[in-house]
């Protein structure tokens, strides 16, 4: 499983959500997260700017959250 949070360096509810989905793994449900700075991309910024951060399981689905850590949705993804 990988999951791909859109992220920002001085965002404290970026740090917490990476935070609580690290907390999801267990050595029975191992997953990466590829953590992406949106201020990088002038398109990421006008994506994402005042939503982040934002977590995909899918990069080609909706969002699982954004915000604060959808924990259901996460585990839901993690329960396939």
């Amino acid at each position: 499983m990988h999951f791909t949070l859109y992220s920002r360096s001085y965002c404290h509810l970026c740090d917490d959500m990476l935070a609580a989905l690290h907390a999801l793994q267990t050595p029975e449900r191992r997953f990466t997260v590829e953590v992406i700075d949106v201020d990088a991309d002038a398109a990421l910024v006008a994506r994402f700017d005042e939503l982040v951060p934002v977590l995909f399981a899918d990069l080609d689905a909706p969002e699982l959250c954004h915000y604060f850590l959808d924990e259901a949705k996460v585990r839901a993804v993690l329960s396939n």
